[in-house]
Formats: structure tokens, C-alpha cells, sequence
């Protein structure tokens, strides 16, 4: 099935003291204050949301802040029904596409510095989420993937202040990316479907895309290298996929939105004529179905 990523397009702050773009801002109903802004990060700002020099290289993968220091631009949207506290912001969060589109069903995170995550339900049909967060703290957001990409794309300043409403406009474009996802670093003992070093860290990223991605399904498939008995081989790839299914499971993903299919030392990706293209051979899918 094709399945798509979600790439950051450079666009300008809206904010006071922001870029020249602006645009219509989503519909408020009257309560509060909130500020509007869209992201910075991308091809064309830095990472301070300033415009590059002329002779200064654009930087596609820098994370650009929100301008969100002026507080009384615009009220709550009408979409909101999440209340600010005196100690938690309300950050209001709409996704569109380049032609403003909105979109649906992206999973947003924001992340405190002390490693701590706040999450908002996936995007609705207007593209829309929410969710609370400690005030006084500046947050780096990212966008869940089941490739497990973390890499912040913009950060995003919450005032010291009470009752905050922050109201953030975030464009993203939408590129192709393959169906099948190679899940690095999970590793297993020798001829064996033990999960070893730090493969359960990498599975919890796919745990965390499927626990705020409530509708979508995965299959895990697992590969060997041509060594050894083919029978052999597909039966272990199919033990390893299991393996990580039951890992998965047991994090509390439904087992009906799970699958494992072990395919031996077919579809190889590199030659398995060297230890290093073998080692590539041995490996483990995953692919939203």
C-alpha cells in the first residue's frame, strides 16, 4: 500500500516580528489570547527564523523556533475545547499543505527538556489538535513516523504566563517514501529470534507511532542472508517477526493491528557475497498495510 512522509516546507513566521507572509488565520471564538505563527524551519530560513544571507547556504534540515512572545493577537479557536491553566499553555496546532489544504491524521509530539512528552490526538479533517503543556519551557516538535525519524522541526517557546493559548499554523508538503521501512539496530542472537542490544529502544518508536496512530496496521517481515538451509532460514525469519510482534503486543498494541511474515533470504537488498551485504540481508520490515 502507498503510504507517504511528511516533509517540512520552509515557510515564514506570521507572529509580530515575523516575515512579510502572511495568511488568514483560523477562525477564533472570541476567548482568551493566543498567538498565530507557522514554521520556520526548512530551505528558506535558518535556524533563528531570519532569512539567509545571499551568499549564506540554505540548510533544509534546520529547526526554526515559533515566534510566540506577543500573546494577545488572536482568541482561542473555535475548535479548541482544551482549557489553559495557571500552570499549563493550551497549544492549538493546525496542519496544512502547500496549497493550505488541511490534513489529516498527523501525529504530533512535543518534547520538554527534561525529556518529557506531551501528545495530541491525530489531526482531524480540519487538520486540527491540541494538547497542554507546563508553561515556561520551550518544547522541540516533531512529527511521529513509523520510520521513526525524531528530528525536531521547529521549536516552540510557551511564555512563563497563565492561561495561554499558543495558535500555530504548521504547511508541510507530502512526498512519496517507500512502503517497506528497514528497522535499524534490531538485532538478534545468532541463529536465534532473541531480541539483543538496544533493539527494544528501536521497537518503542514503532510502539509510540502506533499508540498515537489509532487506525493504522503494520506488518513486520524478517529476512536472512542465504547461509545455511533455506527451510531453515524462512523459519527463522518468521520466528523473528513474531518476536517482534510479541514485543509490540506486549506494550499494548492490539494484536489484530499487527502481523509477521517471515521471508527467508528472498528479496535481498545488498549482495550476499561479502559479511557486509549479508549483514544488511539479515534484517527486519516494517510497512503500514
Amino acid at each position: 500500500m502507498r503510504t507517504h512522509l511528511l516533509s517540512l516546507l520552509a515557510i515564514g513566521l506570521l507572529a509580530c516580528g515575523g516575515s512579510k507572509k502572511h495568511s488568514t488565520a483560523p477562525p477564533s471564538d472570541g476567548s482568551g489570547s493566543a498567538t498565530t505563527a507557522e514554521t520556520v524551519a526548512g530551505g528558506d530560513t535558518n535556524a533563528t527564523g531570519t532569512e539567509p544571507k545571499a551568499d549564506e547556504p540554505k540548510k533544509p534540515g534546520d529547526a526554526g523556533k515559533f515566534d510566540v512572545k506577543d500573546t494577545d493577537k488572536s482568541a482561542r479557536p473555535s475548535q479548541g475545547k482544551l482549557k489553559p491553566t495557571a500552570t499549563e499553555a493550551a497549544v492549538r496546532l493546525f496542519v496544512v499543505d502547500k496549497e493550505n489544504a488541511p490534513l489529516e491524521g498527523i501525529a504530533i509530539s512535543l518534547t520538554a527538556p527534561d525529556g518529557k512528552k506531551f501528545y495530541g490526538e491525530e489531526t482531524n479533517a480540519e487538520g486540527f489538535t491540541e494538547l497542554l503543556v507546563p508553561i515556561g519551557q520551550s518544547y522541540g516538535l516533531v512529527y511521529l513516523s513509523l520510520g521513526g525519524k525524531r528530528d525536531v522541526s521547529a521549536k516552540v517557546d510557551v511564555a512563563n504566563k497563565p492561561n495561554l493559548n499558543l495558535k500555530l499554523t504548521l504547511r508541510y508538503k507530502i512526498d512519496d517514501y517507500p512502503t517497506s521501512l528497514v528497522l535499524e539496530n534490531v538485532e538478534f542472537q545468532s541463529s536465534k529470534a532473541t531480541l539483543i542490544g538496544d533493539s527494544q529502544s528501536r521497537l518503542d518508536v514503532v510502539v509510540e507511532y502506533m499508540t498515537h496512530k489509532k487506525k493504522v496496521r503494520v506488518q513486520i517481515s524478517g529476512y536472512t542472508d542465504n547461509v545455511g538451509d533455506k527451510k531453515a532460514n524462512k523459519a527463522l525469519s518468521q520466528k523473528r517477526a513474531d518476536a517482534v510482534r510479541d514485543y509490540i503486543i506486549s506494550k499494548g498494541i492490539d494484536a489484530g493491528r499487527i502481523t509477521a511474515v517471515g521471508y527467508g533470504d528472498a528479496n535481498p537488498i545488498a549482495p550476499n557475497t561479502t559479511p557486509e551485504g549479508r549483514q544488511q540481508n539479515r534484517r527486519i520490515e516494517a510497512k503500514e498495510l
